[in-house]
């Protein structure tokens, strides 16, 4: 397997799980145990992901030990986190993108199986779970050859974004790129870094990678580390 890194996306908020947040990163909200990111961070180094770079923000003093804890992780910090969206993220970290094939991952998954991302990509992709149905959340339409033809909030019977992404490092670049651009126009504070992937589909031949229920789990709410965590 070629060199990768991983970006890990860990600079939000995290509003809709207080009371937790108000001490801590979302991401280190731990669920059996252990900080949803670390679950996260095993996963890709099982893979053999050869550096992990950590976007950090709100108390984000507190990840820091995870650069000593794991070799290869590096901190970066998003210092524009609370005005402006999670494209942010990706513009902190732009520089190290385009060099090596690159997962972008959100930070507060938990993945109850480390060998979740082991998959042998040879395009670009999304992880994707089917959901039957109509759908609010972060969608992928397709074209009949599996193509990727939208990535956008709102679907029926479709893959549901599941919060990790992995770009060939020409494609991450294209992103990068873009990303930088779109801070030269206005309106670019409200935006998710999703958007942008979406503006430039036509640029990129992305697919989507089916995954099982319950290999990676978002968890966004209070309510919702209930379903997972008993002791919550």
């Amino acid at each position: 397997m070629t060199d990768e890194i991983a970006i890990l996306m860990a600079a939000g908020l995290g509003q809709r799980m207080r009371p937790l947040t108000e001490t801590m990163p979302k991401p280190l909200v731990p669920v059996h145990g252990k900080p949803m990111i670390e679950t996260v961070i095993d996963a890709l180094k099982m893979r053999g992901v050869s550096k992990i770079y950590v976007v950090t923000g709100y108390r984000g003093d507190q990840l820091n030990y995870l650069a000593g804890k794991y070799d290869g992780v590096t901190m970066i910090e998003n210092k524009e986190y609370q005005t402006i969206n999670n494209i942010s993220s990706i513009r902190a970290a732009a520089d190290v993108m385009g060099d090596c094939n690159c997962f972008i991952c959100e930070a507060d998954l938990y993945m109850p199986d480390s060998n979740v991302l082991n998959a042998n990509h040879v395009k670009s992709c999304y992880y994707g779970k089917m959901v039957g149905g109509h759908s609010d959340d972060w969608v992928f339409e397709q074209d009949k050859s599996g193509r990727i033809i939208r990535v956008g909030k709102g679907g029926d019977d479709c893959y549901n974004m599941c919060g990790i992404s992995y770009f060939l490092k020409e494609d991450a670049k294209k992103i990068a790129d873009a990303v930088v651009e779109r801070y030269n126009h206005p309106g670019y504070e409200d935006l998710f870094w999703d958007e942008v992937v979406d503006s430039i589909l036509d640029d990129l031949d992305l697919e989507v990678y089916p995954i099982r229920t319950g290999s990676i789990i978002e968890i966004d709410t209070v309510e919702e580390l209930k379903e997972v965590e008993a002791r919550y």
